[in-house]
């Protein structure tokens, strides 16, 4: 990007995973139901009221990362931006990135599936449910950024 904001990429090139709109909304919704309970459920028992508290912070935590970095990684040939932290991003060439694979783990009769982008000094994670996309093909569409097929 410019100093303006504009992205030199050619339309096309850049490919973008983002959180689907119906998660940060589920998110939204259970942070409600939390605040309900809250109010209604407790009855002044303190404990009961702290576990809410603490459930009500960490979904409205998570709904707002949601708002404010949507998109957790994006790509184009000259590289990759990655979500850092709770809502910074980290531009990275394809020369900085060692490795991209997809760890697949089954436990518990659960099938799970983590992209990684490995740079050598940090790993960097992302769900499906972070992207709005499979794993895997995601995996394939930055090989073949990276490779410019």
């Amino acid at each position: 990007m410019d100093e303006d904001g504009v992205d030199n990429v050619p339309e096309g090139l850049t490919t973008r995973w983002r959180v689907p709109v119906r998660f940060t909304v589920l998110k939204a919704a259970l942070t409600v139901v939390f605040v309900a309970a809250g109010v209604l459920l407790t009855g002044g028992d303190r404990a009961a009221l702290a576990l809410v508290v603490i459930g009500t912070v960490a979904l409205a935590a998570f709904t707002l990362r949601d708002l404010l970095a949507p998109v957790r990684l994006s790509a184009s040939p000259e590289g990759v931006r990655v979500v850092t932290g709770f809502c910074g991003h980290r531009e990275l060439p394809w020369s900085a990135v060692e490795r991209v694979r997809v760890d697949v783990r089954k436990r518990l009769g659960l099938r799970t599936e983590l992209l990684e982008i490995d740079t050598g000094e940090t790993l960097h994670l992302f769900s499906a449910s972070e992207l709005g996309a499979d794993c895997t093909a995601v995996a394939e569409r930055l090989s073949s950024l990276r490779t410019g097929r």
